[in-house]
């Protein structure tokens, strides 16, 4: 399994960062994906799930209206665009199979995303 996020950078307060996260080693259209973040001297929290066929999303309470999760099964990646940015969205992202929770032990290096003015 491989993960391999990107896109993510400094944004002031209000802007947008749109994620990717590509995939492989396994059966990428078949699996639900999720995004995770892990803010400054916290544990790693859900953010966001959508199914394997992009039929079901779900979203944390903190990013809802903000954040849009979508997936592209012929490149094997799924995305996470971010609006509305605040600075508790500070945090470093991650992406992994399954829908609210980790599918694999196995981690991507993550994106780093810095909201501040």
């Amino acid at each position: 399994v491989q993960l391999v996020e990107s896109g993510g950078g400094l944004v002031q307060p209000g802007g947008s960062l749109r994620l990717s996260c590509a995939a492989s080693g396994f059966t990428f259209s078949s699996n639900s994906m999720s995004w995770y973040r892990q803010g400054p001297g916290k544990e790693r929290v859900w953010v966001a799930g959508i199914s394997n066929a992009a039929v079901s999303r779900n979203y944390a309470d903190s990013v809802k209206g903000r954040f849009t999760i979508s997936r592209d099964n012929a490149k094997n990646t799924v995305y996470l665009q971010m609006s509305s940015l605040i600075s508790e969205d500070t945090a470093v992202y991650y992406c992994n199979a399954g829908y609210v929770s980790p599918k694999y032990d196995q981690w991507g290096q993550g994106t780093q995303v810095t909201v501040s003015s």
